[in-house]
């Protein structure tokens, strides 16, 4: 499996994946399966919510178009998080990864 853990450099706790269109679709659907509404958090988002470079963000707050390399992580509550390439590629960058 594809996944990583993701936060910033005093923790890395949160699930994540570093999009790519070549992933796997088991390694997305196990990051979809984890994203939930914050309304109703006990129901995943929709099937198809993450998927082909697009995430869907719970409670029709948008679109998310990814680009190769940025990573999407899902916090405790199950809120995704995206961090750009270029965010966690910097050698500055608060963010790490596994």
């Amino acid at each position: 499996m594809a996944t990583v853990t993701l936060g910033t450099v005093a923790t890395t706790s949160l699930t994540a994946l570093s999009w790519n269109p070549m992933n796997a679709i088991a390694d997305q659907a196990a990051i979809a399966a984890l994203i939930k509404g914050q309304a109703n958090p006990s129901h995943p988002i929709e099937p198809g919510g993450f998927a082909q470079g697009r995430l869907w963000l719970p409670g029709r707050r948008g679109i998310i178009l990814l680009k190769p390399g940025d990573y999407v992580g899902v916090d405790h509550n199950g809120w995704p998080i995206v961090v750009s390439n270029e965010s966690i590629a910097d050698g500055s960058s608060s963010w790490s990864h596994s």
